[in-house]
């Protein structure tokens, strides 16, 4: 199965991080939910809409390109047992070279 997004919209897949654990002083393991700090995500697109670009401009987002945008932006669906994001490209914050 595909998806194709709509208008403005992007469709992304988490990227995969290899930050390691996150250790305190002592030496306890600080799991994901437990950090306080809001990190953006970072996700590569695989599926753009037709209205992207900017009127007149040039699209800033292409396939390929990994992203980051806000935690808690988009729509979560399951395609093919994957899960991928559906994004306004108003909630796409940069691209990472």
């Amino acid at each position: 199965m595909s998806i194709k997004p709509l208008d403005n919209r992007v469709v992304v897949k988490y990227v995969e991080k290899n930050e390691g654990e996150e250790k305190t002083k002592g030496g306890i393991v600080l799991p994901d939910t437990a950090k306080k700090d809001e990190k953006p995500q970072q996700a590569e697109i695989i599926a753009v809409g037709r209205n992207i670009a900017p009127e007149g401009g040039e699209a800033e987002v292409a396939v390929g390109d990994t992203v980051v945008f806000d935690k808690y932006a988009g729509t979560k669906v399951e395609i093919d047992s994957e899960e991928l994001i559906i994004l306004s490209i108003d909630d796409v914050l940069a691209v990472i070279d």
